[in-house]
This record gives structure tokens, sequence and C-alpha cells, in this order.
């Protein structure tokens, strides 16, 4: 298993239970931080949708304590500056700094 390049999900899966480990969130994690970058404001072109069709969009919990974790590991080992971060990950500048208060 060691030496194949590709894993199917259903092994993965099995691994993950026996190993009480979420690989997929791991992937998931990667989706979210190098996922292409949304449209500003100013960008987007407004079209009349129904009301009924507008799914609503929850960003409380985008950032789970993983990527901050990493986040502020970037910035604390010298690797990324605040600035980068904020550019690379298009992490609002409020709240990179409301993480590096209260996490550190």
């Amino acid at each position: 298993m060691f030496a194949q390049e590709n894993l199917s999900t259903y092994i993965l899966l099995k691994w993950s239970k026996l190993l009480e480990y979420d690989f997929f969130r791991v992937y998931s994690h990667h989706l979210v931080l190098y996922s292409p970058q949304r449209r500003r404001n100013g960008d987007i072109k407004h079209e009349k949708i129904p009301q009924q069709s507008v799914v609503p969009q929850f960003r409380k919990s985008l950032y789970t304590k993983e990527i901050i974790a990493f986040i502020l590991e970037l910035i604390s080992s010298g690797e990324k500056s605040k600035k980068e971060i904020i550019e690379e990950y298009n992490i609002p500048k409020t709240t990179l700094y409301k993480w590096l208060h209260k996490y550190k």
C-alpha cells in the first residue's frame, strides 16, 4: 500500500476510521486556502436573481483552528510577512490582527 501512487477514497475512508483521523479534512483545508479568489464587490455585475434561489453564505466557520495555527506559524517563523499573508490567502487585515491578538 505504501508503494502505490494513488489510494482510492474507499481505502482512505477505511484508514480514516481505523486511525480515527480525518484525512479528508486535511484536503478540504487545502482547498479553502488555495481556492480561487472571490470577486470584490466592485467587480460583481448585479443581476436580478430570484430571492428563493439565493443560497445563504455562512462565513463564520470558514477558518478552522488548524488554518489559523498554520497562518500564525508562517508569521512567527518569519516565512511570510503579514502583508504577504493578507494578499496571498485573501484574509482580511482585521481578521489577521484579531488572530494575532487572540492566539498570542
